[in-house]
């Protein structure tokens, strides 16, 4: 099988690339190394099934050409992360826009079965229990920037429906809740690198807003399967699928345990969404996905549990935070 990925440079991608090198199927990265970098995959520029392609998803040849080599496409590439949503909105809504219709036009134009990436931020603001695939969606006002992501890929995920219904095109929408695990950088906003950068540094851990705000996470080793055993099914086409763990904690109470696994004594400090992200900021309260759907189509998967998830976060940021000061010291020793 051969494979392109969208994005495949960035977190979620490269852990994707890996497990399909590992299946035996070459694999061609697209990716503008804006936010992704070459070093998530620079261990796999010497397997002969692995390229990796250095353009942006708007480049209508370069998207074309890599279309027609593939077998299927998993298109991750897009604009993440609250901070530079908030900080470049036209660069959200254009990228993300316009990279889905250049990316879904070639593949219906070649009939290559393709995985759209959506997230759990197109529900809104809605405070659900828990959010299911048909639930109704909840956006915040136009003039607040923070809701352009959630919009995009909502009109991401019509687009794909739409030539599904219409073209009969072999489509299969997941929507991510937060994935984490080792490689996932803390630079755009993604909470838990951020803490455990802070725990492991013994900075003050910076909990935004009041803290009581829920969240669930899911380590990027079992989204990554579920997401390969959704795209091999024949009957997923034409579906949406919420991918992440149900488990859920405030965001006070994840500083806590970070602080306590991590073995520092920092202190935690709340910041106003107004001083982290300017006026008028608004956030999701509850974020936790009803994933019946997904068990009931791939059986028994059953993520891991947040503590093993903080702790294999906290080894990888250690031993980065470890080869780092090792190059340091060599480089100084030379």
């Amino acid at each position: 099988m051969r494979s392109l990925v969208t994005g495949g440079a960035g977190f979620i991608g490269s852990h994707l690339c890996e497990l399909l090198l590992s299946r035996g199927d070459s694999v061609i990265v697209l990716d503008d190394l804006s936010t992704g970098k070459f070093g998530n995959v620079e261990h796999l520029a010497t397997n002969r099934m692995f390229r990796c392609v250095v353009d942006t998803i708007t480049n209508r040849q370069t998207v074309s050409e890599l279309v027609k080599e593939c077998d299927v496409i998993y298109h991750l590439a897009a604009v993440v992360g609250v901070e530079l949503v908030v900080d470049r909105p036209v660069e959200t809504i254009m990228t993300n826009l316009q990279g889905t219709e250049v990316l879904l036009e070639q593949a219906c134009r070649y009939r290559k079965k393709t995985m759209l990436f959506s997230t759990s931020e197109v529900y809104g603001k809605s405070n659900r229990h828990s959010f299911s695939e048909t639930d109704d969606h909840v956006m915040g006002p136009t003039h607040l920037c923070r809701w352009a992501y959630a919009a995009t890929k909502a009109m991401d995920e019509f687009l794909g429906l739409a030539y599904y219904a219409e073209k009969r095109f072999p489509v299969v929408i997941v929507r991510l809740f937060n994935t984490v695990g080792p490689r996932q950088t803390g630079r755009y906003g993604m909470v838990i690198p951020r803490f455990v950068e802070q725990a492991l540094t013994r900075r003050s851990i910076t909990v935004h807003g009041t803290g009581e705000q829920t969240r669930c996470f899911c380590h990027v080793g079992d989204v990554v399967p579920a997401l390969v055993q959704l795209m091999t099914r024949g009957d997923t086409v034409g579906e949406i699928y919420n991918v992440g763990s149900d488990e859920e904690i405030t965001i006070r109470d994840l500083a806590e345990r970070v602080v306590r696994l991590a073995g520092t004594n920092c202190e935690i400090v709340t910041v106003p969404y107004d001083q982290a992200y300017g006026p008028g900021f608004e956030d999701m309260q509850r974020r936790k996905p009803d994933v019946s759907k997904l068990r009931r189509t791939l059986g028994a998967w059953s993520p891991r549990s947040l503590e093993d998830i903080l702790r294999d976060v906290i080894a990888a940021k250690r031993a980065e935070t470890g080869e780092r000061q090792s190059r340091t010291t060599g480089s100084h020793a030379q």
